[in-house]
């Protein structure tokens, strides 16, 4: 990636943070005031050499828990490119919902390609994805930087795709929605004998479940009180009925009928509008994608892995539609180290990983940041009020706790190939909020399932039969 030379690292920081100064806005009830252009709050950002350790003096501490015999060893890899396309904002519409540039750093992101802060369940559903199995859902982290004290040149900000973007979504949020529950995350382990049958029935379910939103968009204003029940959701109940018995009959053939799948089959009428967030704008990204205090050459991983484990333990149960899973804590100084998770290591090292240094990788080596997500789910939520109790990590043993069983635990791996003098003089960094400073213990990732009940299947199926399958 180009880049400027000549210019000195402090009037670009002044230029980027004097963009900002005065702002002082109310966002959710809390003041946000920026003030910028102070030469020692420019050099304050530099590179701290501290925070860099040479991984090869680093002993060996990543402990697995041992596999036990009925443990689910197979992988399920999903394939959504690098950010070819240059998806970049820097709002998290999990953690802040409604708040344009709330996360105050830059994201990175694969998968969904409308993801930003109005973003919801509908909105998500209908956009595209860089997924080549067609899985749409989002996956995002904070972008790594160079920074050389020059100024370089990253790729444009795509503030009126975004604006638009976000104004759709809006109205996506608005319109009332069928509220249906997950049939794949409550089905029993499936027989290879039928697996083909309900692959076709869970993308029915799915094809169901759009005709009846469709029709409650086209619908609008049609039929008395009753017109919703007696049109939509009483004819939905009886396709579903009989889709999810198909299912327990092919289920039956070859292993124990499942009982009780009938229950699934009632949807509810969910009205839009219900975000209690009030919203509101923090400073945006300034057209280079620099944000105060985040600033530098963007690094595109060389390498994106998406990939899906088993438990260690025993089987996993399919995730539910629309479940959201944090890793990481980007305000651990603010939080604790409760949440943060070991994330750094060096391609070749990945028996020792570091989650408060940033590595230096010996020759021919290559940075990496290795995120496994928490795995144990409670059975009934999407989320919470923190976005962690209704998704936690198991056990050292890999055990979940009572309440909870183990679902398909994600891991995602970014590979870089960041310089080696760079790599020496402490020239690459995380982005993060301004308090966190660019430490490597803010690390943090992001994901929201977004899958067809029938790739979900799929890949519970690959997990638990030991496969290794790649889409």
């Amino acid at each position: 990636m180009a880049r400027i030379k000549g210019r000195h690292r402090i009037s670009r920081r002044t230029k980027i943070a004097t963009g900002a100064i005065g702002l002082a806005m109310a966002v959710g009830g809390l003041v946000v005031v920026t003030t910028a252009g102070d030469p020692a709050v420019a050099r304050a950002d530099g590179p701290d050499k501290s925070l860099f350790v040479d991984i090869t003096t680093v002993r060996q501490n990543v402990k697995l828990p041992r596999q036990q015999q009925n443990a689910s060893r197979g992988t399920f890899t999903v394939d959504c490119g690098r950010n070819e396309n240059g998806h970049f904002n820097p709002d998290n519409f999990i953690a802040q919902p409604g708040v344009r540039n709330g996360a105050q750093h830059l994201h990175d992101y694969v998968g969904n390609l409308s993801t930003n802060a109005d973003s919801n369940n509908q909105s998500l559903l209908a956009a595209g994805t860089t997924c080549k199995n067609g899985d749409k859902s989002t996956y995002f982290w904070p972008v790594v930087r160079i920074d050389r004290e020059e100024e370089e040149a990253n790729p444009p900000a795509r503030k009126q795709e975004r604006n638009q973007q976000q104004a759709k979504d809006k109205q996506a949020g608005q319109a009332p929605q069928v509220d249906c529950p997950d049939v794949a995350s409550q089905l029993p382990d499936v027989p290879d004998q039928a697996q083909a049958e309900i692959q076709r029935n869970l993308d029915l379910l799915d094809t169901q479940i759009d005709e009846a939103n469709k029709r409650l968009i086209t619908s609008q204003g049609e039929g008395g009180p009753n017109f919703i029940q007696n049109a939509i959701l009483g004819p939905l109940k009886d396709k579903r009925v009989a889709t999810i018995d198909r299912m327990a009959i092919a289920i039956g053939r070859n292993a124990p009928r499942p009982q009780g799948l009938e229950r699934l089959a009632p949807c509810a009428l969910k009205q839009g509008g219900n975000n209690q967030n009030p919203g509101g704008q923090l400073p945006d990204e300034n057209d280079n994608n620099e944000l105060p205090g985040n600033d530098g050459e963007i690094q595109r991983p060389e390498a994106v892995e998406l990939t899906f484990r088993g438990s260690p333990v025993g089987k996993v149960t399919a995730m539910p539609k629309f479940l959201r899973v944090l890793y990481g804590d980007a305000k651990v100084s603010t939080n604790g180290p409760k949440n943060a998770r070991d994330s750094w290591t060096c391609q070749g090292f990945e028996d020792r990983v570091l989650i408060n240094k940033y590595p230096i990788c010996p020759q021919g080596s290559k940075v990496k940041r290795i995120h496994d997500f928490p795995s144990c789910w409670d059975g009934k939520n999407t989320d919470s009020k923190n976005h962690r109790d209704h998704i936690v990590y198991p056990d050292q043993n890999g055990k979940c706790r009572d309440g909870f069983k183990a679902v398909p635990q994600l891991r995602i791996t970014l590979t870089y190939n960041i310089p080696q003098d760079v790599q020496r003089n402490g020239q690459y960094k995380v982005d993060s909020f301004p308090e966190e400073e660019h430490n490597p213990f803010s690390d943090h990732d992001d994901f929201a399932n977004v899958m067809s009940q029938s790739i979900m299947n799929r890949l519970v199926n690959c997990v638990n039969k030991n496969k290794t399958c790649k889409e």
